[in-house]
């Protein structure tokens, strides 16, 4: 098994309602180490990279304002095949398909007030560290 790291974004909704903690516990439970961790406010230029295969359909626009209504969290966790392992937990995208026990069934609200952006494989989780975080803010230990 091949050890990963991959980026999950805990959306505003997250934030809000103070899940956080409950969200990272979930990961470190699993045996997921987190190698870098910040909280920062989101901006049209950097949405419109990170979403640039929505950044021309309708709903781009209320996916923006969304990003932007609080501050996300960023974090980096490794592991053992962590890509698919934090898809899993995460769940469906869409929280109202999602099963109990995951956190998008947990948490979630509907397909955008989902709790958790979770890159999708090992390219993308790689080119998202390098988007939000700088070599120096990753640790091994």
């Amino acid at each position: 098994m091949a050890v990963e790291r991959t980026l999950i974004i805990l959306k505003p909704d997250c934030v809000k309602k103070g899940l956080v903690g409950e969200v990272l516990k979930r990961f470190e439970l699993a045996t997921l180490k987190l190698a870098g961790l910040k909280m920062k406010k989101l901006n049209k230029k950097i949405l419109e990279e990170h979403y640039a295969h929505h950044k021309d359909k309708p709903f781009f626009k209320g996916l923006a304002k969304f990003m932007k209504s609080s501050p996300v969290v960023f974090v980096v966790v490794e592991g053992e095949n962590a890509v698919a392992a934090v898809r899993d937990m995460a769940g469906p995208t869409d929280s109202k398909q999602a099963p109990k026990g995951t956190i998008r069934g947990d948490y979630g609200e509907d397909i955008q007030v989902n709790v958790i952006h979770a890159s999708d494989s090992l390219e993308t989780a790689n080119a998202e560290i390098a988007r939000f975080f700088k070599k120096s803010e990753l640790f091994d230990y």
